[in-house]
């Protein structure tokens, strides 16, 4: 019998390495390997539950960035002295560990860029500048504004017509509405692996599949997924995949778009300049090969090492056992919300990710956000730069708390107690 999609992607969350169950995370050992988490915030302990925003560095990954600078800081690709040459082996050796990160076939599928948002702006401008009036761009009603915006933009210039599949009241992609939309006209599907504001985990090898059975490509937003979920890009068969450091334990300012190699082939640079070209002269440029035509000038050389010790450390701590400690502080957090008087949790998805949106009916987020964080506890309150997403379920802003491999079910307590202390406060 065929395993299902939704099942394929719920074991992709869940199941522990092969062999028998992940073993649990020395929590108490991760913790000491990020300074930050030994702040104090209003005079009690940080609780930083903000993580789908952006997650904190371990030593190793600040300790990288900073070696860079001190003992090898030159420029890549361009130099025949030592500096250059230590410099672009440590920037084309997190290449290599992005590649097997990923499991990409070919090193040359990686391409660094400044982040999730670049990555997608690049497909847009480059695999877009083919699309013409009348053709149509798939995405879904839970999209992040940096899979939504850019694809307005190429509509814009081209005068494709963008489609939008909607989601339920749980914030499950209505599956067959996908596929009804899926047309003719239909040049890309783009679409989030993992919602940022409901934690909704999308079934992306169905979608993926429905898509190619129509000869469509996929691009997958993987900005909330890679921390939380073994990706294969092959495996999961997708045409693009983009992610972002800095919410992989990495630092802030670069990220990766995967892409199959004979698309990147067919698509024209985006932006010009250094690195990217082979030969100049007035009459004509001709372009350099896989990835460099797609990195025009310097790029974030510290970044990029950062980058590798990041995910060096998750690899390390394994993704199966970070995937089911999360697990379990959703399920903690989650108990507690639906036990809370007045508080009614946003996006219920079965298959999710350690997100948990919800609001007070009678207060607003901002407001519970700012006595939280008197109260020392970190979380985002806001659209999550998914506005369209708030207007379907009717509210201006959520709460949303997001957990990671060193938070704590004594966090998610601390939580609680801060939101008990919200009502006293409202409740007079």
């Amino acid at each position: 019998m065929r395993t299902s999609a939704n099942e394929l992607n719920a074991l992709r969350v869940a199941a522990p390495a092969a062999g028998g169950i992940a073993p649990p995370l020395d929590v108490a050992r991760l913790r000491a390997d990020f300074p930050i988490l030994a702040r104090e915030v209003n005079g009690k302990p940080l609780v930083y539950l903000d993580n789908a925003a952006t997650s904190q560095k371990p030593r190793c990954v600040i300790d990288a960035q900073a070696h860079y600078y001190a003992q090898l800081n030159a420029n890549v690709h361009r130099g025949v002295h030592r500096l250059s040459q230590e410099a672009t082996d440590a920037f084309e050796a997190t290449r290599d560990t992005v590649q097997r990160f990923v499991n990409a076939a070919r090193r040359e599928e990686i391409v660094f860029v400044r982040g999730t948002t670049e990555a997608i702006n690049l497909v847009a401008n480059s695999f877009g500048g083919r699309f013409r009036p009348g053709d149509e761009i798939l995405i879904t009603a839970m999209e992040h504004h940096s899979n939504i915006v850019p694809w307005q933009l190429a509509c814009e210039r081209s005068g494709a017509v963008l489609k939008v599949a909607p989601v339920n009241d749980e914030g499950e992609l209505l599956v067959a509405e996908f596929e009804r939309l899926l047309g003719n006209r239909t040049r890309i599907v783009a679409l989030a692996h993992v919602s940022n504001a409901l934690g909704t985990i999308n079934p992306v090898r169905e979608l993926i599949d429905m898509a190619h059975a129509r000869g469509v490509p996929v691009l997958l937003d993987g900005a909330q997924a890679v921390p939380h979920v073994a990706v294969d890009v092959q495996a999961l068969d997708c045409d693009f995949y983009a992610f972002s450091a800095h919410k992989l334990y990495g630092p802030t300012g670069i990220g990766v778009l995967y892409g199959k190699a004979a698309l990147l082939d067919a698509m024209p640079p985006w932006q010009g300049g250094g690195d990217m070209i082979r030969q100049v002269s007035f009459a004509g440029t001709t372009y350099n090969e896989l990835p460099y035509k797609f990195e025009a000038g310097t790029p974030d050389i510290a970044g990029a090492v950062a980058l590798g010790a990041a995910i060096r450390y998750v690899e390390a701590t394994g993704i199966a056992a970070i995937a089911a400690h999360e697990h379990a502080l959703l399920e903690h957090a989650t108990r507690q919300a639906r036990a809370m008087p007045g508080l009614r949790l946003v996006g219920t998805a079965r298959n999710k990710a350690a997100i948990l949106s919800f609001v007070f009916d009678d207060i607003h987020a901002h407001d519970v956000g700012t006595i939280l964080d008197h109260e020392g506890v970190a979380v985002r309150t806001g659209h999550h730069c998914a506005m369209p997403l708030m207007e379907r379920f009717g509210v201006p802003a959520t709460v949303r708390a997001s957990f990671a491999m060193y938070n704590t079910h004594d966090e998610v307590d601390a939580l609680f107690a801060a939101l008990r202390r919200v009502r006293e406060v409202f409740d007079g």
